[in-house]
């Protein structure tokens, strides 16, 4: 095998994942093939960071639009890997509208961009 994909269970999380879902975390987390998470990885929550149990260990993990609020921190390096924001086209102006309006991500520079933490070197 030459890589694991995990899409199980993303962004809108709501307690631990539970049945088919933590069984295929607990078998993708016992392989030797590295992990690539899509969003976040399966068993996280995005919103503060939280991490539950099972939760996936990913190798990196390709968030879209924006960077989640969870991913950022230094000490959840481990479980989310390397961290890559992707873009999907979102208008500029919706990130002006967002409550708490933000900058649109620099996109200009690929459709893929790697982002690092606080502390972390390129």
């Amino acid at each position: 095998m030459d890589l694991i994909l995990d899409g199980l269970v993303g962004y809108s999380l709501r307690g631990r994942p539970r049945g088919r879902a933590a069984q295929l975390i607990a078998w993708a987390n016992a392989q030797a093939a590295p992990t690539l998470s899509l969003d976040v990885p399966s068993g996280f929550d995005a919103a503060n960071g939280n991490i539950l149990d099972p939760a996936m260990v990913a190798d990196a993990t390709l968030t879209l639009a924006l960077p989640k609020r969870g991913l950022m921190a230094a000490a959840l390096a481990q479980a989310v890997g390397a961290l890559y924001l992707a873009d999907i086209s979102v208008p500029p102006g919706l990130y002006a509208r967002l409550p708490e309006p933000l900058a649109v991500p620099p996109f200009a520079t690929g459709d893929i961009l790697r982002l690092l933490r606080p502390g972390e070197a390129a």
